[in-house]
């Protein structure tokens, strides 16, 4: 499948930014051509910030599963669309070819409609990473029911909300699954979590693990169960059902500054139009090219870059189970060097642990065959990328360091491989369509370069988030509200003197830990409700790891006999309430916390001290009661 919008010079790049600033409208609707839609739209963009209300290619009908499958069957149908890699070494990887891959997306199509799952149906997906997680969410997509997978690490409580807030009839899950040495109960799991969601029908579970579960009569049904009964009906093909462009197309879950996760939708039309734009422009990707992403289908990343885009782009996506340290650190390479891949997007936090093991786990790895590296999720230390570019790319890979979000849908900010130049630890410039700008606190715009502010985006582009699912008035709070006529990232961010953009970190109540975004207020909210705690204030802290840490201040009712007993406990208090990637790094014990003296926590103070900066606190004579932060500094209780 070739797109001739892919750019091939440094001047082409100029030329397609130039033109989709000044006709955007044009720009976007000759890329939009290359697609297979059921009907052609009317209009291609109506959009204002402040509601927000943003709609691209207006009235046009498509549905993204016939650009996944449908479009490559004549000339790609027994090239692989999927190539898994299991989390045990005895087990076979597998290849799915788009013909299989059509046959199998077609049963579970079947599968879903003889469970009365209808277009418009949200249906959450809680799984491992096997290839019957991309199946399930293609089949979500080819039915018109709207899917929200979970990360699989995830506990019940923030399942039981999600589902909540989705109000999900239908769940599709399996047994467990495996990660590491570890086997997770994810059925047990989901069971936990329905105890408060009576409004579940029907959960349809894989069976991976064989681990023994329990099996709700009426409610819950197997997955190769219903498979045999699609059998017996002789596997009829389904035909697409025609979506709107601008028809939901899955909701994802995302954490915010305030304690509640917030439900982010794409559409089906301008998601599918600009997630292959960029995957196609970003990473330079050729007919034949075997693109391995190491994310978790449960984010965004896995979403974009390991399902829709690649596959529109008729390409070859290595997903595996696992951990990159599993059974040994040489795991990526091995995936790498067994399938010739081309492309290899990971994150910086992987970069990080992977250096830690030195390069023992590299020796007798060829890793011929790599033409590109990217990464995803947080900006990389200089230190990492020069050991990603000499090691990994033996210095003839080009790295792409890729600034987007959950609610961009794709790439925003990223060198194209090879073509527009590359500067370690800066994304560099801006995709065509994308037109970032510089604001102070009181929202001028910065002009010029060589300068620091708050990253906003001046107009929208086709995957923007359209709503936050069930409450529009949070999206615009979130996005819309802070700066007229912008969308907010959250992000600060430093131009240089060439143009090229820094993401310096999160400037609202966010944690970027390990490359995913965990809100202070959901951590502070677990916390609390440990019996013994009385208040907390949560913030981030350099880590050499995770990029960032989760460092939490916390006031017991009473002065604890263990304190490190008592720390353990409210480190498995949030693990239960959230999962673990939200369990706090360091937790200290203290008598008070700095506030001002309307009640609002300084959380600037607090950072101070946990950057073990605590020299650095600045002027506390406003607070309520400065003595609070000596008291913190010597080490609280």
């Amino acid at each position: 499948m070739h797109y001739s919008f892919q750019i091939d010079s440094y001047e082409g790049y100029k030329a397609a930014y130039g033109k989709s600033v000044q006709q955007p409208e044009q720009f976007w609707s000759e890329i939009a051509e290359q697609f297979l839609w059921k009907k052609k739209w009317d209009k291609v963009l109506q959009w204002e910030f402040t509601t927000p209300d943003v709609k691209w290619f207006i009235n046009g009908k498509l549905n993204i599963t016939e650009n996944c499958l449908d479009r490559h069957l004549a000339s790609l149908g027994d090239k692989p669309a999927i190539i898994w890699e299991p989390n045990g070494v005895e087990e076979p990887h597998r290849v799915i070819s788009y013909n299989e891959l059509f046959f199998k997306v077609n049963q579970f199509v079947n599968v879903l409609r003889n469970n009365g799952v209808k277009k418009g149906d949200r249906i959450c997906i809680y799984m491992g990473m096997v290839p019957e997680l991309p199946i399930a969410m293609l089949a979500c997509a080819r039915v018109g029911a709207i899917h929200s997978v979970i990360f699989g690490g995830f506990s019940a409580q923030s399942i039981a909300d999600r589902l909540t807030d989705a109000n999900a009839a239908f769940i599709i899950t399996c047994d467990g699954a495996y990660r590491g040495g570890k086997d997770i109960q994810l059925k047990s799991i989901i069971d936990d979590a329905l105890v408060t969601c009576s409004f579940v029908r029907t959960v349809i579970v894989l069976n991976r693990t064989n681990t023994p579960v329990s099996m709700i009569k009426g409610r819950d049904i197997w997955w190769h169960e219903e498979i045999q009964k699609i059998e017996v009906q002789g596997n009829p093909v389904v035909p697409a059902e025609e979506m709107d462009s601008e028809d939901p197309l899955f909701i994802l879950y995302t954490s915010g500054s305030t304690g509640k996760p917030k439900g982010v939708v794409h559409s089906s039309g301008g998601y599918m139009v600009y997630s292959t734009y960029s995957f196609v422009n970003v990473f330079q990707y050729k007919q034949g090219d075997v693109h391995f992403c190491t994310a978790d289908i449960g984010w965004i990343t896995g979403h974009t870059y390991i399902v829709y885009s690649v596959l529109c782009a008729g390409g070859t996506s290595v997903m595996y189970e696992g951990l990159p340290t599993w059974p040994d650190s040489g795991r990526l390479w091995d995936i790498t060097d067994k399938h010739k891949v081309n492309v290899l997007y990971t994150a910086p936090t992987a970069i990080r642990s992977l250096m830690a093991y030195g390069l023992a786990p590299l020796e007798g790895k060829s890793l011929a065959s790599l033409k590109v590296l990217g990464t995803v999720g947080e900006p990389i230390n200089e230190e990492a990328w020069h050991w990603y570019d000499e090691h990994i790319g033996k210095k003839r890979c080009p790295i792409v360091d890729t600034w987007w979000q959950t609610e961009t849908g794709g790439i925003m900010i990223s060198n194209l491989a090879g073509i527009t130049p590359s500067k370690p630890s800066y994304a560099t410039l801006p995709l065509p369509g994308v037109q970032p700008v510089l604001v102070d606190e009181q929202g001028n715009v910065i002009e010029g370069n060589d300068v620091s502010g708050n990253l906003c985006i001046r107009y929208p582009w086709p995957s923007i988030i359209r709503t936050t699912y069930g409450d529009h008035e949070r999206c615009r709070l979130n996005y819309f509200s802070s700066y007229k006529g912008m969308y907010f990232t959250g992000d600060g961010c430093y131009r240089d003197a060439n143009g090229f953009y820094r993401i310096t970190g999160r400037v609202d109540d966010v944690l970027n830990v390990s490359g995913h975004r965990i809100g202070t207020a959901e951590v502070e909210n677990a916390i609390n409700m440990h019996t013994g705690v009385l208040e907390s204030a949560v913030v981030g802290y350099p880590h050499d790891l995770k990029g960032q840490g989760i460092y939490a201040f916390v006031i017991m009712d009473h002065a604890p006999d263990d304190a490190d007993s008592i720390k353990a406990d409210i480190m498995q208090t949030v693990s239960r309430v959230i999962g673990p990637i939200a369990r706090p790094d360091k937790i200290q014990l203290v008598s008070g916390l700095p506030k001002t003296r309307s009640g609002k926590i300084m959380r600037r103070i607090l950072r101070k001290i946990a950057e073990n900066e605590p020299g650095a606190v600045g002027d506390t004579s406003t607070l309520l009661d400065p003595a609070v932060v000596e008291d913190i500094k010597n080490g609280g209780l």
